[in-house]
């Protein structure tokens, strides 16, 4: 790794971490080449264009190029995840809205959270919830599997769904989860709220 290169990384990372994303998206341009180490460059150029500049153009660019150079990578469920849910958006966008919108669209996928929501309820009642409380006080048996408490996050600027999810599971695929348990708070998955408390399951 060569000095200029690790400094290229180092300032892009910290201009990032500032939310100057635009220079650190030109930082960690100036760093690539064509070489495998540079996969995780491109995963972070992903991120950055999906979950800070809503250009899921160009973050389907960095996410291929992430599997190209490493298609068994640690990233690479994420990548896969993210690459559909991008092309998904871009197909909406390009159409013109002839097929559906993306509101109409984040509309119906939260109308089929809930409908899903509600037959797990129903579901729920029908078995008997002493059997499953495995000598568990009260306050953990709310939670599913044995996890612990829900955690609570304030969503920042430029925050998604999928951000969120990768910042608590290190992968953007648990997002779902996330809109369920705030279903009465959000209103647009789109358009998260800066300042709102959201729970993380």
């Amino acid at each position: 790794m060569s000095p200029r290169y690790a400094q290229l990384v180092r300032d892009a990372d910290a201009k990032s971490a500032k939310g100057d994303f635009e220079r650190a998206i030109d930082l960690y341009e100036a760093a690539l080449d064509d070489s495998p180490r540079c996969a995780e460059i491109h995963y972070k150029l992903a991120l950055l264009y999906d979950d800070k500049m809503n250009d899921p153009l160009n973050a389907l660019h960095h996410f291929k190029r992430y599997l190209t150079l490493s298609p068994n990578g640690s990233h690479a469920s994420d990548v896969k995840n993210s690459v559909k849910r991008d092309e998904l958006a871009m197909l909406t966008s390009l159409s013109g809205d002839s097929v559906v919108t993306r509101t109409e669209a984040a509309r119906l996928r939260n109308e089929n959270l809930n409908l899903h929501k509600e037959l797990d309820a129903r579901s729920a009642t029908s078995r008997s919830p002493p059997a499953r409380s495995q000598g568990h006080d009260a306050s953990s048996t709310k939670t599913t599997s044995g996890k612990s408490k829900a955690r609570t996050y304030i969503v920042q600027s430029g925050d998604t769904l999928a951000s969120i999810s990768r910042k608590f599971y290190k992968s953007s695929a648990r997002w779902k989860e996330i809109l369920e348990a705030n279903q009465k708070n959000i209103h647009n998955p789109e358009n998260l709220k800066v300042g709102q408390s959201l729970i993380i399951p």
